[in-house]
Protein backbone atom coordinates (compact mmCIF):
# COMPACT_ATOMS: atom_id res chain seq x y z
CA UNK A 1 0.00 0.00 0.00
CA UNK A 2 1.47 3.35 -1.08
CA UNK A 3 1.83 6.22 1.34
CA UNK A 4 1.33 8.71 -1.50
CA UNK A 5 -2.39 8.96 -0.77
CA UNK A 6 -4.93 10.58 1.49
CA UNK A 7 -7.79 9.08 3.48
CA UNK A 8 -11.22 10.72 3.58
CA UNK A 9 -12.32 11.26 7.18
CA UNK A 10 -15.37 13.44 6.48
CA UNK A 11 -16.71 13.50 2.92
CA UNK A 12 -19.09 16.44 3.41
CA UNK A 13 -22.38 17.07 1.63
CA UNK A 14 -20.90 16.52 -1.84
CA UNK A 15 -17.18 16.39 -2.54
CA UNK A 16 -15.93 15.32 -5.94
CA UNK A 17 -12.65 15.06 -7.83
CA UNK A 18 -12.46 17.67 -10.60
CA UNK A 19 -9.96 18.94 -13.15
CA UNK A 20 -10.49 20.91 -16.37
CA UNK A 21 -13.02 18.33 -17.59
CA UNK A 22 -13.48 16.33 -20.76
CA UNK A 23 -14.72 18.69 -23.49
CA UNK A 24 -15.18 17.43 -27.03
CA UNK A 25 -17.24 14.31 -26.30
CA UNK A 26 -20.78 15.70 -26.55
CA UNK A 27 -21.36 13.61 -29.69
CA UNK A 28 -20.91 10.58 -27.44
CA UNK A 29 -23.39 11.93 -24.89
CA UNK A 30 -20.60 12.82 -22.45
CA UNK A 31 -20.82 16.23 -20.71
CA UNK A 32 -17.82 18.50 -20.26
CA UNK A 33 -17.79 18.21 -16.44
CA UNK A 34 -14.76 19.70 -14.64
CA UNK A 35 -14.50 22.27 -11.84
CA UNK A 36 -17.54 24.56 -11.73
CA UNK A 37 -15.28 27.45 -10.70
CA UNK A 38 -12.26 26.82 -12.94
CA UNK A 39 -10.47 30.00 -11.88
CA UNK A 40 -10.53 28.98 -8.23
CA UNK A 41 -9.30 25.47 -9.08
CA UNK A 42 -6.45 26.86 -11.19
CA UNK A 43 -5.47 29.29 -8.43
CA UNK A 44 -5.09 26.65 -5.70
CA UNK A 45 -3.23 24.37 -8.11
CA UNK A 46 -0.69 27.06 -8.84
CA UNK A 47 -0.28 27.79 -5.11
CA UNK A 48 0.94 24.24 -4.50
CA UNK A 49 3.07 24.05 -7.65
CA UNK A 50 0.74 21.94 -9.77
CA UNK A 51 -0.15 22.41 -13.41
CA UNK A 52 -3.47 24.17 -13.85
CA UNK A 53 -5.20 21.01 -15.04
CA UNK A 54 -4.26 18.86 -12.01
CA UNK A 55 -7.18 17.21 -10.24
CA UNK A 56 -8.45 18.85 -7.04
CA UNK A 57 -11.29 18.28 -4.60
CA UNK A 58 -14.44 20.36 -5.06
CA UNK A 59 -16.59 20.61 -1.92
CA UNK A 60 -20.19 21.77 -1.60
CA UNK A 61 -21.20 24.04 1.30
CA UNK A 62 -20.01 21.85 4.19
CA UNK A 63 -16.37 21.20 3.20
CA UNK A 64 -14.54 17.96 3.98
CA UNK A 65 -11.73 16.50 6.09
CA UNK A 66 -8.84 14.32 4.89
CA UNK A 67 -5.73 12.75 6.40
CA UNK A 68 -2.65 12.46 4.12
CA UNK A 69 -0.45 9.43 4.59
CA UNK A 70 2.68 11.47 3.89
CA UNK A 71 3.58 15.15 4.18
CA UNK A 72 1.96 17.21 1.44
CA UNK A 73 1.47 20.86 0.54
CA UNK A 74 -2.17 21.89 0.40
CA UNK A 75 -4.05 25.04 -0.59
CA UNK A 76 -7.76 25.73 -0.06
CA UNK A 77 -9.55 28.35 -2.15
CA UNK A 78 -12.83 29.14 -3.85
CA UNK A 79 -15.67 29.72 -1.40
CA UNK A 80 -14.09 31.06 1.83
CA UNK A 81 -14.15 28.61 4.72
CA UNK A 82 -12.23 27.96 7.95
CA UNK A 83 -9.22 25.68 7.41
CA UNK A 84 -7.59 23.73 10.24
CA UNK A 85 -4.81 21.18 10.66
CA UNK A 86 -5.33 18.97 13.71
CA UNK A 87 -7.79 21.57 14.96
CA UNK A 88 -5.42 24.54 14.64
CA UNK A 89 -6.38 27.34 12.21
CA UNK A 90 -4.17 27.70 9.12
CA UNK A 91 -4.28 30.04 6.14
CA UNK A 92 -7.01 30.02 3.52
CA UNK A 93 -5.83 30.87 0.00
CA UNK A 94 -2.17 30.08 0.69
CA UNK A 95 0.03 26.95 0.59
CA UNK A 96 0.13 25.02 3.86
CA UNK A 97 2.41 22.09 4.70
CA UNK A 98 0.44 19.23 6.26
CA UNK A 99 2.38 16.49 8.05
CA UNK A 100 1.77 12.80 7.47
CA UNK A 101 -1.19 11.63 9.53
CA UNK A 102 -2.42 15.14 10.36
CA UNK A 103 -6.11 15.96 9.89
CA UNK A 104 -6.76 18.69 7.33
CA UNK A 105 -10.28 20.09 7.49
CA UNK A 106 -12.00 22.61 5.23
CA UNK A 107 -15.10 23.76 7.11
CA UNK A 108 -18.48 25.10 6.07
CA UNK A 109 -18.36 27.83 3.44
CA UNK A 110 -18.89 31.29 4.92
CA UNK A 111 -19.71 32.74 1.48
CA UNK A 112 -20.35 31.03 -1.82
CA UNK A 113 -20.94 27.32 -2.30
CA UNK A 114 -17.87 25.46 -3.57
CA UNK A 115 -14.37 25.34 -2.06
CA UNK A 116 -11.36 23.73 -3.74
CA UNK A 117 -8.54 21.73 -2.15
CA UNK A 118 -5.33 21.26 -4.15
CA UNK A 119 -2.58 18.85 -3.07
CA UNK A 120 0.99 18.93 -4.37
CA UNK A 121 1.09 16.27 -7.08
CA UNK A 122 -2.68 16.39 -7.63
CA UNK A 123 -5.32 13.72 -7.07
CA UNK A 124 -4.08 10.79 -9.18
CA UNK A 125 -7.20 8.70 -9.78
CA UNK A 126 -7.32 6.97 -13.16
CA UNK A 127 -8.44 9.30 -15.97
CA UNK A 128 -11.47 8.46 -18.10
CA UNK A 129 -11.59 9.99 -21.60
CA UNK A 130 -8.64 12.14 -20.64
CA UNK A 131 -10.07 13.55 -17.40
CA UNK A 132 -10.16 12.62 -13.72
CA UNK A 133 -13.38 14.57 -13.16
CA UNK A 134 -16.42 13.11 -11.46
CA UNK A 135 -19.44 13.48 -13.75
CA UNK A 136 -22.65 13.21 -11.76
CA UNK A 137 -24.85 12.86 -14.84
CA UNK A 138 -23.08 10.12 -16.80
CA UNK A 139 -21.33 8.46 -13.85
CA UNK A 140 -17.90 8.73 -15.46
CA UNK A 141 -14.85 9.31 -13.28
CA UNK A 142 -14.47 8.49 -9.60
CA UNK A 143 -17.59 8.42 -7.44
CA UNK A 144 -18.29 11.28 -5.03
CA UNK A 145 -16.22 10.97 -1.87
CA UNK A 146 -17.43 8.82 1.02
CA UNK A 147 -16.01 8.49 4.50
CA UNK A 148 -13.13 6.03 4.52
CA UNK A 149 -12.26 6.36 0.84
CA UNK A 150 -8.57 6.55 -0.09
CA UNK A 151 -7.39 8.74 -2.96
CA UNK A 152 -3.95 8.39 -4.58
CA UNK A 153 -1.72 11.44 -4.98
CA UNK A 154 0.68 12.15 -7.82
CA UNK A 155 4.31 13.18 -7.49
CA UNK A 156 4.91 16.92 -6.98
CA UNK A 157 6.33 18.66 -10.03
CA UNK A 158 6.93 22.16 -8.69
CA UNK A 159 7.39 24.10 -5.50
CA UNK A 160 4.70 25.96 -3.59
CA UNK A 161 4.41 29.71 -4.09
CA UNK A 162 3.08 32.58 -2.03
CA UNK A 163 1.05 35.61 -3.00
CA UNK A 164 -0.31 36.43 -6.46
CA UNK A 165 0.32 33.85 -9.17
CA UNK A 166 0.85 34.92 -12.80
CA UNK A 167 -1.94 37.47 -12.66
CA UNK A 168 -4.42 35.10 -10.99
CA UNK A 169 -6.26 36.70 -8.11
CA UNK A 170 -7.83 35.02 -5.07
CA UNK A 171 -11.49 34.16 -5.42
CA UNK A 172 -13.78 37.21 -5.01
CA UNK A 173 -16.76 37.27 -2.68
CA UNK A 174 -20.02 36.20 -4.34
CA UNK A 175 -22.19 39.09 -5.54
CA UNK A 176 -25.27 40.13 -3.62
CA UNK A 177 -27.07 39.71 -6.95
CA UNK A 178 -26.05 37.32 -9.71
CA UNK A 179 -26.12 38.96 -13.14
CA UNK A 180 -26.11 36.62 -16.13
CA UNK A 181 -25.55 38.02 -19.59
CA UNK A 182 -27.67 36.14 -22.13
CA UNK A 183 -28.35 35.91 -25.82
CA UNK A 184 -31.89 34.88 -26.72
CA UNK A 185 -32.44 31.67 -28.66
CA UNK A 186 -32.44 29.18 -30.13
CA UNK A 187 -36.06 28.63 -29.04
CA UNK A 188 -37.10 32.09 -27.84
CA UNK A 189 -40.01 31.93 -30.30
CA UNK A 190 -41.55 29.19 -28.16
CA UNK A 191 -42.27 31.82 -25.49
CA UNK A 192 -44.62 34.82 -25.39
CA UNK A 193 -43.20 38.35 -25.60
CA UNK A 194 -44.35 38.75 -22.00
CA UNK A 195 -42.27 35.74 -20.98
CA UNK A 196 -39.14 37.26 -22.51
CA UNK A 197 -39.81 40.46 -20.58
CA UNK A 198 -40.34 38.40 -17.43
CA UNK A 199 -36.98 36.71 -17.94
CA UNK A 200 -35.10 40.01 -18.06
CA UNK A 201 -37.25 42.05 -15.67
CA UNK A 202 -38.75 39.56 -13.23
CA UNK A 203 -37.28 38.70 -9.85
CA UNK A 204 -35.71 35.26 -9.89
CA UNK A 205 -33.74 33.65 -7.08
CA UNK A 206 -31.33 30.75 -6.91
CA UNK A 207 -33.08 27.61 -5.69
CA UNK A 208 -31.68 25.10 -3.21
CA UNK A 209 -32.52 22.41 -5.79
CA UNK A 210 -29.56 23.38 -7.97
CA UNK A 211 -26.56 21.09 -8.41
CA UNK A 212 -23.58 20.51 -10.73
CA UNK A 213 -25.99 19.90 -13.60
CA UNK A 214 -27.66 23.28 -13.40
CA UNK A 215 -28.57 26.37 -11.40
CA UNK A 216 -32.30 26.10 -10.78
CA UNK A 217 -34.36 29.23 -10.23
CA UNK A 218 -37.51 30.17 -8.40
CA UNK A 219 -39.69 33.11 -9.38
CA UNK A 220 -42.28 33.94 -12.03
CA UNK A 221 -42.73 31.15 -14.59
CA UNK A 222 -42.18 31.81 -18.29
CA UNK A 223 -45.31 31.42 -20.41
CA UNK A 224 -45.05 29.30 -23.53
CA UNK A 225 -46.39 30.64 -26.83
CA UNK A 226 -46.83 27.16 -28.26
CA UNK A 227 -47.57 23.72 -26.91
CA UNK A 228 -46.16 20.37 -27.82
CA UNK A 229 -42.65 19.10 -27.35
CA UNK A 230 -39.42 19.49 -29.23
CA UNK A 231 -37.49 16.63 -30.67
CA UNK A 232 -34.38 16.10 -28.58
CA UNK A 233 -31.63 18.52 -29.65
CA UNK A 234 -28.11 19.45 -28.58
CA UNK A 235 -27.52 21.41 -25.38
CA UNK A 236 -24.58 23.69 -24.63
CA UNK A 237 -22.95 24.98 -21.48
CA UNK A 238 -24.94 27.96 -20.19
CA UNK A 239 -28.18 26.98 -21.94
CA UNK A 240 -31.23 28.41 -20.16
CA UNK A 241 -33.68 25.55 -20.50
CA UNK A 242 -37.33 25.91 -19.46
CA UNK A 243 -39.09 22.74 -18.25
CA UNK A 244 -42.91 22.47 -18.08
CA UNK A 245 -43.13 24.35 -14.76
CA UNK A 246 -41.79 27.45 -16.54
CA UNK A 247 -38.89 27.97 -14.13
CA UNK A 248 -35.53 28.38 -15.92
CA UNK A 249 -32.54 26.12 -15.36
CA UNK A 250 -29.06 27.41 -16.27
CA UNK A 251 -26.94 24.46 -17.39
CA UNK A 252 -23.56 24.01 -15.71
CA UNK A 253 -20.67 21.61 -16.32
CA UNK A 254 -22.50 18.28 -15.82
CA UNK A 255 -25.44 19.26 -18.04
CA UNK A 256 -27.03 16.75 -20.44
CA UNK A 257 -25.76 16.97 -24.00
CA UNK A 258 -29.27 16.70 -25.46
CA UNK A 259 -32.74 17.65 -24.26
CA UNK A 260 -36.32 18.17 -25.36
CA UNK A 261 -37.36 21.24 -23.39
CA UNK A 262 -36.96 24.59 -25.19
CA UNK A 263 -33.88 26.74 -24.56
CA UNK A 264 -34.97 30.37 -24.31
CA UNK A 265 -31.44 31.80 -24.12
CA UNK A 266 -27.78 30.98 -23.50
CA UNK A 267 -25.78 32.57 -20.67
CA UNK A 268 -22.28 33.91 -21.20
CA UNK A 269 -19.74 31.28 -20.13
CA UNK A 270 -17.76 33.96 -18.27
CA UNK A 271 -20.63 34.32 -15.78
CA UNK A 272 -21.02 30.62 -14.96
CA UNK A 273 -18.36 30.41 -12.24
CA UNK A 274 -20.30 33.04 -10.29
CA UNK A 275 -23.50 31.08 -10.98
CA UNK A 276 -21.89 27.96 -9.50
CA UNK A 277 -20.96 29.92 -6.35
CA UNK A 278 -24.41 31.47 -5.90
CA UNK A 279 -26.04 30.53 -2.61
CA UNK A 280 -29.74 29.63 -2.52
CA UNK A 281 -31.97 32.68 -2.19
CA UNK A 282 -29.64 35.03 -4.05
CA UNK A 283 -31.45 37.30 -6.56
CA UNK A 284 -30.66 36.44 -10.17
CA UNK A 285 -30.99 38.95 -13.01
CA UNK A 286 -30.74 38.19 -16.74
CA UNK A 287 -29.38 40.90 -19.03
CA UNK A 288 -29.84 40.49 -22.79
CA UNK A 289 -26.76 41.38 -24.84
CA UNK A 290 -26.05 41.35 -28.55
Amino acid sequence: MTDRALAVVRAGALTTVQDTGRPGHAHLGVPRSGALDPGAAAFVNRLVGNAGDAAVLETTLTGCAVRPRRAVTVAVGGAPCPVTVDGRPVAFGAPVRVAAGALLEAGRATAGVRSYLAFSGGIAVEPVLGSRSTDLLSGLGPPPLVDGAVLPLGRPVGGAVAGAVDGLAPWPAPPAELVLRIRFGPRADWFTPGALRTLTRGLHRASAAGNRIGLRLSGPPLERARGGELASEGMVLGAVQVPPDGLPVVFLADHPTTGGYPVVAVADERDLAAAAQTVPGTPVRFVAVR
